[in-house]
């Protein structure tokens, strides 16, 4: 008989074991899918994990690495905030959404004045953008004790909708012969999210990841309000007799997590998407969760989990152009991660005990 023994405390080992046993699970897994629907499993995983840093072409996916990876580990750290303390916000996709509209809506409003100032403007535009998206659900939290899952999610069907009203009117390109989508902004050099070296991969959204690492790390290390939001998803009951005000710590984290989704956005939208279109957002709100526990709510395990994630992406275009995989197959595999992450996460905090029927 297999029972599960409670430990007193986390296992440190599992916690760090967890991660590295979901990857190699997922691929184990994977390729027993993969066979079922008729592909090679081992070629389709090497495609998938491996080719993308070393194969022939390394040299053009690695750069493509970061560009995927960015989105996620910056919209992954303001989740993670308010993950630790027990707010649940689910909505980022939304977030995601509005911050890339309302950061485009300042560059076609000034198209085609030419002024440095017009992308600051825009990064403003998108976190602000972001942040007041979150704050519905945030105040409707403090303010009338909704739930915050439900509210933040139904938000990200809100935005869609509204993405594609504005690829369709306001923002629809007046040159464009009537097709949906705005303007090109890589086309318009004030509003452009280019690559700061060339090859590289390398823009402002994966500095602005860069600086939300280390700005969580210290945070959640190193500051009181860190240690609040440790202590308010630890104990809730021990955050409030400390002095820690809970509604005030859920519009805080809401507001990260919106501020850093919405610039995750505009970044996208001002570089590699380029405009506002009707399927501009491609799930990275959604993945980012995956990413966020994948890296165990941690600033570095979120930024090499972002790495993880972005090679499916590029590993899953890689298998679908040359063994012609499914494109769901994909979507799968990453579902897959999240699936054995909770799963053996289990492991963490429950000893696994054998032993005979009957005996006590």
């Amino acid at each position: 008989m297999i029972t599960l023994e409670k430990r007193t405390q986390a296992s440190r080992v599992w916690i760090y074991a967890t991660p590295v046993l979901a990857v190699a699970l997922t691929m184990l897994v994977g390729g027993v899918l993969f066979y079922s629907i008729g592909k090679d499993p081992v070629a389709t995983i090497r495609a998938i994990f491996f080719d993308p840093l070393f194969s022939e072409f390394a040299w053009y996916y690695r750069p493509q690495l970061l560009v995927k990876g960015a989105p996620l580990v910056l919209i992954a750290i303001g989740l993670s905030f308010g993950f630790r303390a027990g707010v649940w916000n689910i909505g980022a996709e939304g977030q995601y959404i509005i911050g890339a509209i309302c950061g485009a809506g300042v560059a076609l409003a000034l198209y085609p004045l030419e002024t440095r100032w017009i992308f600051p403007l825009m990064v403003l535009a998108g976190a602000l953008g972001g942040w007041a998206w979150a704050m519905i659900p945030g105040v409707l939290r403090v303010r009338f004790g909704t739930n915050e899952i439900l509210v933040s999610l139904m938000l990200v069907y809100v935005a869609e909708q509204l993405l594609a009203s504005m690829a369709l009117g306001l923002m629809r390109n007046p040159e464009g012969m009537g097709f949906p989508g705005s303007r090109n902004l890589s086309q318009y050099p004030s509003a452009a999210n280019l690559e700061i070296w060339s090859g590289s991969g390398v823009h402002w959204g994966v500095i602005a990841a860069l600086i939300a690492v280390i700005f969580a790390y210290i945070t959640l290390t190193r500051h009181l309000f860190g240690f609040q939001v440790k202590l308010a998803g630890q104990s809730p009951r021990a955050a409030a007799f400390s002095g820690v005000n809970p509604n005030r710590l859920i519009l805080i984290c809401m507001g990260i997590a919106g501020a850093l989704a919405g610039l995750a956005g505009l970044f996208e939208v001002a570089g590699p998407a380029g405009q506002v279109s009707i399927d501009f957002n491609v799930g990275y709100g959604f993945t980012a969760i995956i990413v966020a526990f994948l890296g165990r709510l941690h600033p570095i395990g979120i930024l090499l989990a972002g790495g993880v994630m972005a090679l499916t992406y590029i590993g899953g275009e890689i298998a679908q152009s040359q063994l012609g995989l499914p494109g769901a197959a994909i979507q799968l595999l990453q579902g897959m991660l999240l699936f054995f992450l909770l799963a053996v996460d289990v492991l963490t905090h429950y000893r696994v005990r054998f032993a005979r029927k009957g005996i006590v």
